[in-house]
């Protein structure tokens, strides 16, 4: 099965198929780097994030661009707010805009571009678009004429002359028409400005992308993305500014991925239910994040509360738990590897759309059964080839976890120091000690001994009331945390 991709302008999935296999260009909107980093903004940086690793994981020489907006009016409004320059604002939140993809555990892009770095590119691709006709200059601005492009509208699915009628209550009485935006701001008393053929000014929002997307991929490339929210203006303008400037279509295929809702409510500071990607991961961490987006569609809405985490950071326990005790098993010369059935399935999934939430499905699967497995191979004497085939089928169902959950950016801690965090962590709610279980194994084992097996299952069960789960081995019995 080749893989298939959702593409916007189209409504319809449609067979990958790069401009120059294997190489992929990708460009992906990035932050207004105003303001501290959302739950949003992580869900479409986790989401590309993943686009981006599933493509290499299938071998694609990928080109990865994410920019970042570092002028516009948002920040312009932040700094006057706090009584600082805008350089200052733009420049302490890029750098916490890094600090929180780092913590995310996101892969860099090959270039992360600034928008104030590529104002000759910008003011180039201006140019071209009067020279065309397709846009003019009015007192120190420039604006993008709607009327000269006929397909206007085509990514959106949205009627012009139903956004003109809408567009009039607040018609700028300069403009030829309401619905013409602007590819140059003239320089107000107070704010940024460059110099330009047009006077000082500095560019609007929408021929940053198109001007950036051009200069480190080409006048055509494959991907482009962002979330649901940029469709309309945004990408729409995109369009039309790089599509007239070149004369062809500048992306093949527009991935924008759904919003996130907070307890089935609009996030809003307003709401108070306003999280940032920092206070978001001082609980559960990055990782119990990632593993939750991933069990919905990219593009589907997505509804956050702070149980849905828990309970993905229970599940990646589960994982590591798995993978912590494979590490402590070993089969003389036998080199463990994914089966074809569980990687053709993952890959059927993934292939579809990049549908993680059917492929962390398999996963799942895989991880209840391997626990089963585990279950009876602690009965079996390790000796015995009964043990040994199983244990090969183990290891190779662990091997296999690792490598695709590899592929969405899960599974890469170390297990160990992952479980005794996770431990110390459930003993803390349990009010135990790694003292007080080994007193109560010992007793446990004396009872057993004694064949007081009354007293035997009543420990078993005060310890499993508090998450503490035994496993009687014929070496003895062992403890393990239940993270459900």
């Amino acid at each position: 099965m080749a893989l298939k991709i959702y593409n916007t302008l189209t409504r319809s999935k449609e067979e990958f198929r790069p401009i120059a296999p294997p190489k992929v260009g990708m460009y992906v909107c990035g932050v207004t780097v105003y303001d501290l980093c959302h739950i949003g903004h992580a869900r479409a940086a986790i989401v590309f994030d993943i686009i981006y690793r599933y493509l290499k994981f299938s071998k694609y020489d990928v080109t990865y661009i994410r920019n970042v907006t570092d002028i516009d009016d948002k920040i312009i409004n932040r700094a006057n707010e706090l009584g600082e320059s805008w350089s200052a604002i733009a420049e302490k939140y890029t750098n916490e805009l890094h600090k929180d993809m780092d913590a995310l555990g996101l892969l860099h892009p090959d270039k992360e571009p600034k928008a104030t770095d590529h104002i000759k590119e910008m003011l180039d691709m201006i140019a071209t678009l009067i020279k065309n006709g397709m846009a003019y200059e009015l007192s120190g601005s420039v604006y993008f004429s709607i009327s000269s492009f006929s397909e206007y509208g085509k990514l959106s699915g949205k009627n012009v002359e139903d956004l003109r009628a809408g567009a009039r209550v607040n018609v700028d009485e300069q403009k030829r028409d309401p619905m013409d935006f602007a590819l140059w701001k003239s320089a107000k008393p107070g704010e940024p400005a460059w110099d330009s053929p047009f006077g000082p000014g500095r560019p609007g929002w929408h021929i940053e992308c198109s001007a950036m997307g051009r200069k480190y991929l080409g006048t055509s490339f494959d991907i482009h993305g962002g979330g649901k929210d940029l469709v309309f203006p945004h990408h729409e303008n995109e369009i039309a500014q790089s599509q007239c400037s070149s004369g062809h279509s500048p992306v093949n295929y527009w991935i924008h991925n759904g919003f996130v809702t907070i307890n089935a409510e609009k996030m809003s500071k307003s709401l108070g239910n306003f999280f940032t990607i920092q206070d978001l991961l001082k609980v559960h961490g990055a990782e119990a994040l990632r593993l939750f987006l991933l069990g919905s569609h990219y593009r589907s809405p997505i509804d956050f509360a702070d149980k849905y985490l828990v309970d993905s950071f229970k599940n990646l326990a589960k994982f590591y738990d798995l993978i912590a005790h494979a590490d402590e098993l070993e089969l003389n010369g036998f080199v463990p590897a994914t089966t074809a059935s569980l990687k053709g399935k993952f890959i059927e999934h993934m292939d579809d759309d990049f549908n993680t939430a059917q492929a962390v499905a398999e996963l799942n699967n895989e991880l209840r059964r391997l626990n089963q497995l585990r279950a009876v191979m602690a009965k079996l004497k390790k000796k015995s080839d009964d043990y040994k085939n199983k244990l090969k089928d183990f290891l190779n169902g662990v091997a296999g976890i690792k490598e695709l959950g590899g592929a969405l950016g899960l599974f890469g801690q170390n297990p160990h120091e992952f479980l005794a965090a996770a431990k110390f962590k459930k003993l803390e709610e349990t009010g135990l000690t790694t003292t007080d279980i080994a007193a109560m194994i010992d007793e446990r084992a004396n009872a057993r001994a004694n064949k007081d097996f009354a007293t035997s299952d009543k420990i078993r069960n005060e310890l499993a009331e508090k998450g503490i789960m035994l496993h009687d081995t014929i070496d003895g019995a062992t403890w393990s945390v239940r993270f459900d």
